[in-house]
């Protein structure tokens, strides 16, 4: 209470906590479907899966049914993380060199950059091993919402709008997001029928199974990666021109493999190993658990100069290290153990910014340092808006989390399917040399990355967010406030963000802004312009933006047991907890 007997609120909303079971995702009625399946006696993978698919329908500019969809799981009674590879590969007859034609430096927009849808994959894997629902149940939230509609709300009518180019050059794609050539008003309905059908075509899948549980989600797997679904999807990508056949989707399954992870003080932080770009994360925990970062002040000028030049080095690491670890020898240990952590900390001047990327590092396991030439770029930071993100845990202690993506504005829908098929093409590279080259059966390197944190052995923290080459920077903001400053979890994902982009965007065409740090305008004028004088160029945002990420998070009080979930109010992220 403030002294004339009045509340002061530390949170745009209240912190949220249970004794059962939580969830946090990108929508509220996603996080409400979630909810409901847990309140029915369903687990955190019944429920996680719910809200994924759900995510599909309700944030469709950003998240695809087809799209990609990494998940780690932490199953309460083997005391252990899995994760599920949820990241599909460039197809067999992919030409290079027909991308180098009509891309030029980059993989171009359109059918070309499809890979291998692997979502679909990754739900009914994580029902058929863990979960309890059939298909038909985890689905039904998504169908009813494609058939039936809901609000259109207005930053999913941004992103229409702000893509309405986009969306017109394809039939399908306008349709449904720009009928009659306008974006649907705030307010309106959207009905998503063509995709409707679809998820109605998996569910007649597994009605038409005779056999157990586990044959029905193999049947709904088989519709859609071998029977008619495979057919429609292919069959299209043949005449519009693309490399997807039917002899990809039929071989096509998601690995269940093991995290990799880095231990953080009382904390062992797991994230999806170097298809993707979560070992950033866990770099930049590393070469931060040498500092006393309460000791800089919260956001202070050497607060942010120290995690952004730690989140520097580790960027310049993923530039040069990073790939598919089928296709590429990316030295984890080495990157993650303590003594490459104090090397790189090293390298940190308090007094002054590196201005550019830094050289990465040579980390034990390497076998050559990697450099790479650096187009510049000018303006402002590029803004991605794709991609959200679930959690959820239950009562038995088992925890989800994912992080959902792909766009429908960057290549064309399935026409009558409502379908957009992985673009994540889009994060490959053509030059030949990089770890992220585009290769036939190579994953490219994902922005997506989830984590799940463990303290002393058992369950603490499943976070992510949206946001491209921010999501690893918010989820370590959040993180350090909750465990370094002692922050309540709403109001450590609600704290004022920064974010550094002095390093090539993962996105085509890969823009490098040398010096780039943005930051919210929340933090002091004063603090900013000390940053610039450290070298910086700094980009001011406004209080709180969607730039910053969207992050959701559930965590358990390690002292009462009781689960915090929190969601990020600069989208329309929401949690709840019981």
């Amino acid at each position: 209470m403030a002294g004339n007997g009045t509340f002061d609120a530390l949170s745009w909303r209240p912190t949220l906590a249970g004794r059962e079971c939580a969830v946090a995702s990108g929508h509220y009625l996603a996080t409400l479907a979630a909810q409901r399946v847990l309140d029915a006696g369903g687990n955190a993978i019944d429920a996680g899966v719910t809200a994924a698919m759900a995510l599909a329908v309700l944030q469709p500019d950003i998240v695809s049914f087809a799209g990609v969809a990494p998940t780690l799981i932490y199953l309460e009674n083997e005391a252990r993380v899995v994760s599920l590879a949820g990241l599909g590969y460039w197809p067999a007859a992919t030409d290079v060199e027909r991308l180098r034609r009509e891309g030029g430096e980059a993989v171009p927009e359109g059918i070309l950059r499809t890979v291998l849808p692997a979502a679909p994959a990754t739900h009914i894997e994580a029902l058929r091993r863990w979960g309890t629902l059939s298909f038909e149940q985890a689905v039904g939230p998504a169908f009813e919402l494609a058939r039936q509609g809901f609000y259109l709300y207005p930053f999913l009518h941004y992103g229409i709008e702000s893509h309405a180019a986009d969306f017109d050059r394809y039939p399908e794609n306008r349709s449904i997001f720009r009928p009659n050539g306008q974006t649907p008003a705030v307010g309106s309905l959207l009905r998503q029928e063509n995709l409707a059908r679809t998820l109605w075509r998996l569910i007649e899948a597994e009605r038409a199974c005779r056999g157990d549980r586990d044959a029905k989600l193999r049947a709904v797997h088989a519709c859609f990666y071998r029977g008619p679904i495979a057919a429609d999807i292919t069959e299209f990508h043949a005449r519009a021109g693309g490399f997807l056949t039917r002899t990809d989707l039929a071989s096509f399954e998601v690995p269940v493999e093991d995290p990799i992870a880095c231990r953080y003080k009382h904390y062992t932080v797991h994230s999806c190993d170097t298809w993707c770009q979560g070992i950033v994360l866990l770099e930049a925990l590393k070469i931060l658990e040498g500092i006393d970062l309460p000791a800089l002040g919260f956001n202070s000028s050497a607060y942010v100069h120290t995690v952004a030049e730690a989140l520097n080095l580790a960027f310049a690491d993923r530039e040069a290290y990073v790939g598919d670890p089928k296709f590429v020898a990316v030295p984890v240990a080495g990157l993650l153990s303590d003594d490459y952590a104090g090397s790189q900390r090293s390298r940190i001047d308090p007094e002054r910014a590196f201005g550019a990327m830094p050289q990465p590092g040579l980390p034990p396991g390497a076998s050559a340092q990697r450099t790479a030439a650096l187009r510049h770029a000018h303006g402002k930071v590029p803004a991605p808006a794709d991609t959200s993100y679930a959690c959820t845990v239950d009562r038995f202690g088992n925890a989800y989390s994912a992080t959902l993506s792909d766009t429908s504005y960057d290549n064309p829908m399935v026409p009558g399917m409502g379908l957009s098929i992985s673009s994540r093409g889009s994060q490959s590279r053509l030059e030949p040399d990089h770890p992220a080259c585009v290769t036939p059966g190579k994953r490219p390197r994902l922005t997506p990355s989830p984590a799940l944190a463990l303290r002393d052995g058992k369950f603490f923290m499943a976070f992510g967010t949206p946001g491209g080459d921010i999501q690893s920077q918010a989820m370590l903001q959040a993180f350090l406030n909750v465990t370094e400053l002692g922050m309540p979890l709403q109001r450590a994902i609600e704290a004022p963000r920064f974010g550094t982009f002095s390093f090539p965007n993962s996105f085509a065409p890969h823009a490098y802004l040398p010096g780039r740090l943005c930051a919210e305008s929340r933090i002091p004028e004063s603090c900013l312009a000390d940053l610039e004088r450290l070298g910086h160029n700094v980009e001011r945002w406004g209080a709180a933006v969607w730039l910053a990420g969207a992050v959701c998070a559930v965590r358990r009080d390690p002292d009462t047991r009781l689960l915090h979930a929190g969601a990020d109010p600069r989208r329309e992220a929401y949690a709840l907890a019981w």
